[in-house]
């Protein structure tokens, strides 16, 4: 088999991988717009925060540390003690449930039926306001989270898909991340659960009527601050799953807020109101953008044919591709179209 096309069915296979990370991400921004009608610019930020929450609680980390220390001139940092993965992780989520509760009760609670864009600005405030709080509270440094995830190639995989070089001696098998793996099957229960949840409970047809009208959904006894707490819980529990896995591939930093750009591309290709859409525009952002920046490298058809490359492409590329379908198919492949009768 060609060298081209063993390694472009590799690239294949992990930007498939990489874009169940970033429909990860995605789902926090759906679940809240879902419900509320709120585009979340604060979800990358909340994955940041519940990642560092999350390795601050297995390490014993005192919280604002820094902060005590300059104060009161002492020199403490840890409690002594290390928590099981299995229980901070719990811990975290309680945590980021109080997070959703406090967002609610001081913030949201007071714009009821307001604007859009009113709605959409607090949301930034939140960013920035956890962005800094979290640099105060666990520090800007870069953190190594192992909550003991498997990493690296899989072994397995590769030794089992030698024979597809057929005698091919440059083919090795395929490296597949087994991080990646992992993320793969917890985004696919991730999503059955809340496609279930959504379409068949009480809470999830209660979280449509009030994304539609919270006035009507009021006046049916909905409890609009129930809602809210329960849907921006679900987010931050999305969050804590997002950080966990880009946490512990590249490192729990501050840059890994960005990570809720690269879910841009991904919402408007698969809607921003679908579950499944996020899963689908991301696994078409991943894929699309690794199999162009293959296609474009020196190694493949630009390079062998046109005699140029075109680097950096996956810092761009997406976003071409979500303009593509903003001007085609503006409500993405599975968002709902909206027409307004006047």
């Amino acid at each position: 088999m060609p060298d081209q096309l063993i390694f472009g069915i590799e690239v294949l296979l992990n930007g498939l991988m990489a874009g169940v990370l970033y429909a990860l991400v995605a789902l926090g921004f759906v679940l809240i717009y879902k419900a509320s009608g709120i585009f979340n610019y604060a979800q990358g930020v909340m994955a940041l925060f519940a990642a560092l929450t999350l390795v601050g609680i297995m390490e014993g980390q005192v919280p604002f540390a820094h902060l005590i220390n300059t104060i009161f001139g002492t020199e403490i940092h840890h409690f002594g003690w290390h928590v099981p993965a299995v229980l901070a992780i719990l811990f975290t989520m309680v945590v980021m449930v109080l997070l959703s509760w406090i967002i609610n009760r001081f913030i949201f609670k007071y714009l009821v039926n307001q604007e859009p864009i009113m709605l959409f600005m607090a949301t930034i405030g939140i960013a920035y306001f956890l962005e800094g709080f979290g640099d105060m509270m666990w520090g800007s440094n870069i953190k190594k989270l192992d909550v003991g995830l498997p990493q690296g190639g899989s072994f397995w995989i590769e030794e089992n898909t030698q024979w597809m070089g057929l005698g091919n001696e440059n083919f090795y098998g395929f490296f597949l991340d087994q991080l990646d793996l992992v993320a793969t099957v917890v985004a696919i229960i991730l999503v059955i659960v809340l496609i279930v949840f959504a379409q068949y409970t009480k809470q999830g047809r209660a979280m449509r009527a009030v994304a539609d009208d919270h006035q009507a959904a009021l006046s049916v006894g909905i409890s609009l601050n129930f809602i809210w707490v329960m849907v921006w819980s679900l987010a931050g529990f999305v969050a804590l799953v997002a950080g966990i896995m880009w946490g512990a591939k590249s490192g729990v930093q501050f840059s890994l807020s960005l990570i809720a750009l690269k879910a841009l591309p991904v919402l408007m290709l698969g809607g921003f109101t679908s579950i499944p859409g996020a899963i689908v525009g991301g696994l078409i952002i991943g894929v699309g953008e690794k199999l162009f920046e293959f296609i474009m490298s020196s190694k493949s058809i630009a390079g062998e044919l046109f005699g140029f490359t075109i680097g950096a492409t996956e810092n761009w590329f997406a976003y071409v591709l979500a303009l593509l379908f903003l001007v085609f198919r503006p409500q993405g492949l599975f968002g709902e179209k909206i027409i307004e009768r006047v």
